[in-house]
C-alpha cells in the first residue's frame, strides 16, 4: 500500500496538484465546488478536467448540493424596457384623452402584444371597445386596477434586474418568484426573463484520499516540473536542480471511447426490424405537409380546435402546397360538406380549398397513412411508418414539441376491432416492454370505434402510449378504399422511456456521454 501511495503521489499532474493543495489547505471537508474552484485558481475547464482525474483515482466522491437559478432580462424584456410595456403604454395613451382604435395600435405595436393587452384590460373591466374599434376607459382609477398594478410590479422587477444585470432567483421574495416564473421563457413562449439553472456539487475525501492528502508535500507543487529533457537542457546543464515529473507506467490507460449507436437510435432500429419481421411495409412522408393530408383527408373539420395556431406549426414560406389531387380533393370536400357517398351527413359547412393547401409541420403520423390509402395500397396489406411529428406542447417529463410516432394501418376483409386490440397489446409488451397495460375508450374525428392504450411506468405511473381505431368510411371511401382499415399512432418516445427505463422524455436526447455509452434496451 505504501508503494502504491508513493507511485500515485509521484504521478500527479500539476493541475491535480493545485487542486489537492487547495483541498489540503481547506480542512477536512466537505468542499463546495465554487470554493475549490476559487482556491485552486484554475479556470473552469481545467478545474473540471483535474477533478475528473481525482474522482477516477477514487480520492474524492461527489454529491449534489442543490442548485441556483440565475435570472436575466431576455431580448423581449429589453425591448419592453426601451419601447414600453404594452398594457402600460395603452393605458397611458387612453389617459391622455386622445381617441385611439385597435387598428392604429397594431400599426404602432406588435399585434400579438396589442391583442393580449386589450384582452387583459377587458377582462379587468378597465376598458370597453366602442363602435369602429375605438377604445374607451371604463374606470378613472385605472392606475389602481389589478391588471395595471401587476404590470407596474413587473416593470419594477425588470428594471431592478436590468440594473443589476442578473439576480439569483432563490434570493427573491415569494411574490417576485411567482412573477418571474410566470413571465419566464420556455413552454413554447417568449418570456420577459431568462432563467438559467446551475446545479452545485460538494466533494468528500475518501478513506484512500485522506491517506494521500496526509502524505502530500505542498512544496513539490510550488516548483516548476520538467516534463521533457531536451538536447539544449543537456548542453547547457539547465536540467540540474530541476524537478522532473514522475511517470507511472503501471497505471491503466484511459477508457477508449468506442463509437456505438445512440440508445434511442438503437430502439428505433429495433422497432423497425420487428415490424418488418411481422410482414409490415414501410410508409414514408415529408415533415412538411398540407392541411389536406394532415387533417382534411382524415375527416377533421376545418374548424376543429386542433388546427389552430396554438396546436400546429404553420409554414411561413411557402405558405401553400402547389398541387393537390383534384379528384380526391373534390370527394373529400363533398364528404365534409354533405357526407358524399359515405352515408354520412358530413360536417355541414362550406369546405375551403385554399385552407386545404395551407402548409404545416406534420402534426400526426396519420397523414402518412392517408397518403398511402390514396395511392392504391395492397389489399390485404400491412403498413407502418416511424414519423417525426410537431405540435405546440408544454415540455415536461412526458411531452415534447417534436416527437416520433409509430404509425400503422392494416386493411382487408375480416379486419375488426379485436384485431386492433391484439396488435396494440403486442406492441406494448414486445416493443415498450410494458408490464401492465389497459385500454380506455377515446374519440378521434377519423376513427370509430376509437381506443387509447395506456402503460404503467415504474416511476411515472400510467401514461398514454397512443390512440387507435377503425377508420371511418368518411376517411377510406373518398380515398378509394372500401375494405375495413384499422389504424394506430403510438408515441415512440414514451415507448422508449419504458424500454430504456428512463423517467424523463428529455433524457432520450441527452448529451451525457456516459448515458449514451452505457444505456441499453431492457430485456
Amino acid at each position: 500500500m505504501t508503494e502504491n501511495i508513493e507511485n500515485i503521489l509521484a504521478s500527479f499532474h500539476p493541475l491535480e496538484g493545485k487542486l489537492l493543495s487547495a483541498i489540503k489547505l481547506g480542512g477536512p471537508g466537505p468542499f463546495a465546488e465554487e470554493a475549490l474552484l476559487q482556491a485552486s485558481q484554475l479556470d473552469e475547464s481545467r478545474f473540471t478536467m483535474a477533478m475528473g482525474w481525482l474522482l477516477t483515482k477514487n480520492l474524492l466522491t461527489a454529491e449534489a448540493a442543490g442548485s441556483t437559478t440565475t435570472v436575466t432580462i431576455s431580448e423581449l424584456g429589453r425591448q419592453y424596457l426601451s419601447q414600453g410595456f404594452p398594457i402600460l403604454t395603452i393605458v397611458q395613451k387612453l389617459k391622455s384623452g386622445n381617441p385611439m382604435d385597435i387598428s392604429g395600435l397594431r400599426r404602432e405595436m406588435d399585434p400579438l402584444d396589442v391583442s393580449k393587452a386589450i384582452g387583459e384590460l377587458k377582462n379587468d373591466q378597465s376598458i370597453q371597445i366602442a363602435a369602429g374599434g375605438v377604445l374607451e376607459l371604463k374606470r378613472l382609477d385605472i392606475d389602481h386596477s389589478k391588471v395595471v398594478g401587476r404590470w407596474q410590479n413587473l416593470k419594477k422587477i425588470v428594471e431592478n434586474i436590468s440594473e443589476k444585470e442578473s439576480v439569483v432567483l432563490e434570493t427573491c421574495s415569494s411574490q417576485e418568484k411567482n412573477i418571474i416564473n410566470l413571465h419566464g421563457s420556455g413552454r413554447g413562449k417568449k418570456g420577459i426573463f431568462s432563467l438559467q439553472e446551475k446545479r452545485h456539487k460538494s466533494y468528500h475525501l475518501t478513506v484512500f484520499g485522506k491517506k494521500i492528502i496526509g502524505e502530500l508535500d505542498l512544496d513539490r507543487f510550488a516548483q516548476e516540473e520538467i516534463t521533457q529533457l531536451t538536447p539544449e537542457m543537456l548542453k547547457e546543464g539547465s536540467w540540474r536542480n530541476k524537478t522532473f515529473r514522475h511517470y507511472n507506467i503501471t497505471l491503466k490507460p484511459s477508457r477508449a471511447a468506442m463509437g456505438r449507436k445512440h440508445p434511442y437510435r438503437e430502439f428505433l432500429d429495433t422497432i423497425k426490424m420487428k415490424l418488418v419481421g411481422m410482414g409490415f411495409q414501410e410508409m414514408r412522408g415529408g415533415l412538411v405537409e398540407s392541411e389536406f393530408w394532415n387533417s382534411d383527408a382524415l375527416f377533421m373539420p376545418q374548424f376543429h380546435p386542433a388546427r389552430a395556431i396554438h396546436d400546429v406549426y404553420f409554414v411561413r414560406d411557402p405558405k401553400n402546397s402547389r398541387r393537390l389531387p383534384k379528384d380526391i380533393l373534390e370527394k373529400v370536400a363533398k364528404t365534409h360538406e354533405t357526407g358524399g357517398k359515405t352515408g354520412s351527413t358530413g360536417w355541414r359547412y362550406s369546405f375551403k380549398n385554399d385552407r386545404a393547401k395551407r402548409l404545416v409541420l406534420r402534426s400526426q403520423g396519420t397523414a402518412v397513412s392517408a397518403r398511402t390509402l390514396a395511392s392504391g395500397p395492397n389489399i390485404p396489406g400491412k403498413y407502418f411508418s416511424l414519423a417525426r411529428c410537431f405540435r405546440y406542447d408544454k415540455v415536461d417529463a412526458t411531452h415534447a414539441p417534436d416527437f416520433y410516432q409509430v404509425e400503422g394501418i392494416v386493411l382487408g376483409e375480416g379486419i375488426h376491432f379485436r384485431t386492433l386490440l391484439g396488435l396494440l397489446k403486442l406492441f406494448a409488451v414486445e416493443m415498450a416492454r410494458a408490464k401492465e397495460i389497459k385500454f380506455l375508450p377515446a374519440y378521434f374525428p377519423y376513427t370509430e370505434p376509437s381506443v387509447e392504450i395506456h402503460a404503467k411506468h415504474p416511476q411515472l405511473g400510467w401514461m398514454e402510449l397512443g390512440g387507435a381505431g377503425l377508420f371511418r368510411p368518411e376517411v377510406t371511401l373518398p380515398l378509394g378504399v372500401s375494405v375495413p382499415v384499422i389504424a394506430w399512432g403510438l408515441g415512440l418516445d414514451r415507448m422508449a422511456m419504458m424500454a430504456l427505463e428512463i423517467n424523463d422524455i428529455r433524457d432520450l436526447f441527452s448529451v451525457d456521454l456516459d448515458f449514451i455509452r452505457t444505456k441499453k434496451l431492457n430485456g
